[in-house]
This record gives structure tokens, sequence and C-alpha cells, in this order.
């Protein structure tokens, strides 16, 4: 099978080096990595062509990147990083009534802070997504986040931090037929509005993205210490995609490094 393609779309996505004070520290992965400008910046895998790359029904899987947000939502923002089967989405504490009631299902204090980290992964054969456990991000820095199922148990990471819930559900897909079924990082390359009676909305990522895996197992023991990468991630069977975004600048094309 040839390999998958990331295409960037509508606006070209810029790779350093660029000007001295415009760039952050290096990715801890080394080498490129994408540059999303949080207008209509964003990279996709078209689903008429790649469909989806965990078939329905997978109970163990992890889906990870680095990421660097630089620029927090407003309240009515909702930031994509990855979207397809799993939702990896950015929001601030004024994002309301959502983070009040996930506080409430959740027994936690509501979270606090401009860059609030929500991962979840949509139901297989039903509307709606796992319950996210809201993770507070710092900004201009590089983190490590990582989703992964492993039967009943969802892993959410955050660099060293961990939390766990023990109502894992079999991954499905968006059923939601406002929402684009392709694989995007970054936005969709337009605001869309989001089925709720508030005015909110799914718009675009600011900030730069390296080194996106998914994988067909849970990547991480949660009984050890250390969750952090010291390298690139590596391709081995287990790897259902994995871009490095080491390609020259300019570059609109990406190949998945997996081979699938």
């Amino acid at each position: 099978m040839g390999h998958r393609q990331i295409l960037t779309c509508l606006f070209f996505l810029t790779f350093i080096p660029l000007s001295a004070k415009a760039l952050p520290p290096p990715s801890p992965a080394g080498g490129n990595y994408l540059v999303l400008d949080g207008v209509d910046d964003y990279a996709v895998l078209d689903f008429e062509t790649f469909g989806r790359p965990l078939p329905n029904g997978t109970e163990e899987f992890t889906f990870e990147a680095w990421i660097y947000p630089t620029t927090p939502p407003d309240n009515k923002e909702t930031l994509i990083i990855l979207h397809q089967q799993a939702r990896l989405l950015i929001v601030n504490d004024e994002f309301q009534p959502y983070l009040n009631s996930l506080a409430n299902a959740l027994n936690i204090d509501p979270p606090k802070g401009d860059l609030i980290l929500l991962m979840s992964s949509y139901l297989d054969g039903k509307l709606g997504t796992t319950l996210p456990f809201p993770i507070r991000l710092e900004s201009n820095q590089w983190h490590h986040i990582a989703y992964q199922l492993n039967g009943d148990q969802i892993t959410m990471i955050v660099n060293d931090f961990i939390t766990i819930n023990q109502q894992g559900i079999p991954l499905g897909h968006n059923l939601d037929a406002r929402l684009p079924k392709d694989f995007v990082l970054g936005g969709f390359g337009k605001e869309i509005r989001m089925p709720v009676k508030e005015e909110q909305f799914y718009d675009a990522f600011t900030g730069y993205i390296d080194e996106v895996r998914i994988s067909t197992i849970p990547r991480y023991d949660v009984n050890k210490k250390g969750f952090i990468p010291d390298d690139k991630f590596k391709n081995d069977a287990k790897t259902a995609a994995l871009w490095h975004f080491d390609e020259p600048g300019g570059t609109q094309q990406f190949s998945d490094a997996s081979g699938n």
C-alpha cells in the first residue's frame, strides 16, 4: 500500500527556519515541525481517499503528539489539535456551561486556565464521545500529549502527568454530519459552529505540532513513571500512522513513516 500523505490546505504551512525571534525552542524530537497560524492553516487526510486509520470497534490504541500552543482561545472557541476518531481540543476556563458540567460529572473542581486540554474518542456505533478529563497546559512550551485505550481503561497523558478513567468504550467515529469526516491537524480550515444552544465554534489551533503517531496498542505502562519520549516516535508493527514532519520548508505533502 502506498504511503499516506498528509496535505496542507488553503494556506501554506511554513517550517523552520524562521526569523530568530519567531522561533520556539527546538522540538524535543528534533527536526522540523508544523507551524500553524491559527487562521486557516491545517493539515488533512482526505476521508474519501484514506478512510480512517483504525477500524471501528478497536479496543486498544494510542493517539499522541508533541504540541506547542502559543495563543489561547476565547470563551466561545474550541481549538482543534487533532480530529477524526479521536478528538484532541483546547478551550479556556470560560468555555461554559460545558466545563462546569464536565467538572460535576467527574466530581472535580472546575478547571482554571487559558489553555485547557480535552482528549476523548468517539463511541462505536453511538453519538458522542468518551468523557475527557480537563488538563491545564502552559503556553509557549512543548508538551507531549497522549490518549490511549486499553480495554476499559482510558489513559490521558500530558508530559509526566497521568489520569485514568475506567469507563473505556471501543473506538468509533464522528456521526455528526455537520463535521468533516477527514483526519485533520490544526483545524478544519474554517470556523464551524458547534451543535449547541450557545454560540460556540470549532476553530484553528495556533502554534506548532510535531511527531504525530497513531498506534494499535496502548503505548504507555501506567504503572511506571516517566512518559516523556526522549527521541522521535519509533515506527514498528503496532504503528498505524506516523508523521515526523521533517520534510524541507515549504513542503505541502508529508509522508507517513509507518508505510501504511
